[in-house]
């Protein structure tokens, strides 16, 4: 008879961006001001996501960061606009 030992497969490690799909042809990090709470990240991820050519978006609190994958260049006009609407300011 064969010894056979069974092991549990390790995690797979988080993607860095993972709201932001690998594929998105264009990655981009803005700095947002006025976010503290998830509340905050989620009025400026509904109004980044509306932009047209938008794949995902990745809001860091601590950092006050967003990642935003997208199909073509944003211009920044454009998601100022946004982060505006969501009642923060792009830096």
């Amino acid at each position: 008879m064969t010894d056979i030992e069974i092991t549990d497969a390790p995690e797979p490690a988080p993607a860095a961006n993972a709201d932001v799909p690998a594929d998105s042809p264009v990655v981009t990090v803005y700095s947002v001001f006025g976010m503290n709470c998830g509340h905050c990240a989620g009025a400026v991820t509904r109004e980044l996501t509306a932009i047209h050519g938008v794949t995902g978006v990745k809001v860091d609190l601590g950092a006050k960061k967003v990642t935003v994958g997208s199909t073509r260049p944003l211009s920044e006009d454009e998601v100022r606009a946004a982060v505006d609407e969501a009642g923060y300011e792009l830096g």
